[in-house]
């Protein structure tokens, strides 16, 4: 669908659309731009073709209307933050994306702690992109996720280079106090034992992406 780059730019966006992927550009807030980020995590078509596929905190939603390229056979993507919450997002951005791609995403308004089959139903796949920090309780966040999820959880978030030994999760490490929306943050074991031993998944990979983020494949 044509679109009109003014139009674009009037837009506040965090996440980086590029040309390549999407047909048009956007200047996000992220670090990172999302074509890079996807290619470090590994985003492959194999895992969304022919999936149900949740996105957990979509906000200007790449991550949905990727999935919808990748050959996703159903997406919603959900978020209450950064939609209609406190956060300084609004749902412009997803709202615009979804007009020029002429997209089948739905979208539900809705808090992660409202997330369950219920709510929104099971997806093959579910997203939970940079979510995990932000729960005051992170097992309650990871078990909505979970319950929601009927063969893949996908979970971005940040970790600390903590004693492995263990399984830890840190209170707001100094580098997250900026923000005051973030809380913990966990080492790799902890991410790794919650997947397995908490939430039941039968195989889990979990692998640094840059500094201070993991990526993590939990597979039931």
């Amino acid at each position: 669908m044509q679109h009109n780059q003014e139009e674009i730019d009037k837009i506040n966006w965090f996440h980086f659309y590029d040309k390549e992927t999407f047909g048009f550009a956007t200047q996000g807030k992220k670090g990172i731009p999302n074509k890079e980020e996807a290619r470090l995590w590994g985003f492959k078509p194999e895992i969304f073709a022919g999936k149900s596929v949740l996105d957990i905190g979509a906000w200007d939603g790449y991550y949905s209307f990727f999935a919808e390229k990748m050959g996703a056979k159903q997406v919603l993507a959900t978020d209450y933050f950064c939609w209609g919450g406190p956060g300084w997002g609004t749902k412009k951005g997803f709202d615009l994306a979804h007009r020029i791609l002429d997209s089948k995403v739905e979208s539900k308004e809705i808090d992660v702690p409202d997330i369950s089959p219920e709510t929104v139903g099971i997806y093959d796949v579910v997203m939970f992109l940079g979510v995990l920090y932000h729960m005051p309780n992170p097992l309650f966040g990871l078990q909505l996720a979970t319950n929601v999820t009927r063969e893949l959880l996908i979970i971005d978030t940040t970790y600390e280079k903590l004693d492995e030994s263990k399984a830890l999760f840190e209170l707001h490490p100094k580098r997250l106090r900026n923000d005051r929306t973030n809380y913990w943050s966990p080492n790799i074991k902890g991410m790794n034992d919650v997947l397995t031993e908490i939430m039941g998944f039968r195989k889990v990979t979990i692998k640094p992406w840059t500094d201070g983020r993991i990526i993590c494949f939990a597979y039931k």
